[in-house]
């Protein structure tokens, strides 16, 4: 592994809110400014094939990533901002393997995406 992906592999490892490419550029940059967006492009990419790295398209129009988790987690976006929220819910769980289920499928993967806004926002708080 090259020292700029070593870079933004750091980056990525310390990032706790799903940042996007141009975001890790500027991350990584800051540290080595020799690293090109295009080197950031191209490592993201890299990573994701390998499985290191998890990409999401949160209906924003630009990918946002994560390393990939140990384990499964959800997300709820809040749309003004675009803060990522992790969560996990087992009764969301156990109800997506029950629907599965009575489909006739053994649920072997799943994503769940949330969308909102936050209730004082929506109040005109």
């Amino acid at each position: 592994m090259t020292d700029q992906r070593r870079v933004i592999a750091r980056v990525l490892s310390e990032s706790d809110d799903h940042p996007d490419a141009e975001e890790l550029y500027r991350r990584a940059s800051a540290r080595d400014p020799h690293i090109s967006i295009a080197t950031v492009y191209r490592t993201v990419k890299l990573f994701e094939d390998a499985g290191i790295l998890e990409r999401h398209d949160f209906r924003n129009g630009r990918a946002r990533y994560e390393e990939a988790p140990d384990a499964h987690h959800d997300h709820l976006i809040d749309i003004h901002s675009g803060r990522v929220i992790e969560f996990r819910n087992e009764e969301i769980e156990r109800l997506q393997r029950r629907v599965a289920e009575e489909l006739g499928f053994e649920l072997v993967d799943h994503r769940l995406e949330l969308y909102g806004v936050p209730k004082a926002v929506k109040d005109g708080y």
